[in-house]
């Protein structure tokens, strides 16, 4: 329930910043790290997205600007990069989630609220430290 709201608010912000078009499953490409240059099939595992399903959200992403697909000097490879436009909604986002951390840590106060997070990143942590899960589709 909390992840929804979050989303919610996510979404809200966004278009609320002018960003109408962006849409709800653009928020798994968006979401931390941003992808900017990193190959597909990179992205695709990063955030547990079969190939195919990433490259759909790419190229709308891409037709909308939020996204480039460019080849290094050195390379004929072609890397995903955030265009401006995309780090405009990346910035949208990351306020956001500044506003929800000071509503919470008002809410429930800002000592248990910083218990919270040391908590939530000793998880992240941990969970860096395991091998990615094969699931659907990979």
């Amino acid at each position: 329930m909390t992840w929804q709201h979050v989303r919610d608010q996510l979404y809200r912000a966004i278009h609320d910043a002018g960003f109408t078009d962006f849409q709800d499953a653009y928020l798994a490409v968006f979401s931390y790290p941003l992808p900017d240059g990193v190959r597909p099939s990179e992205l695709a595992r990063q955030k547990r997205m079969s190939r195919q399903a990433l490259n759909y959200l790419i190229v709308q992403l891409e037709q909308l600007g939020y996204l480039e697909r460019r080849a290094p000097a050195d390379s004929d490879l072609r890397l995903i990069y955030v265009s401006a436009r995309g780090r405009q909604v990346a910035e949208t986002i990351l306020t956001c989630l500044r506003q929800l951390q000071v509503d919470w840590a008002r809410e429930i106060g800002e000592e248990r609220f910083n218990v919270f997070l040391d908590v939530l990143r000793q998880l992240a942590a941990e969970t860096e430290k395991q091998p990615a899960k094969a699931g659907p589709g990979r």
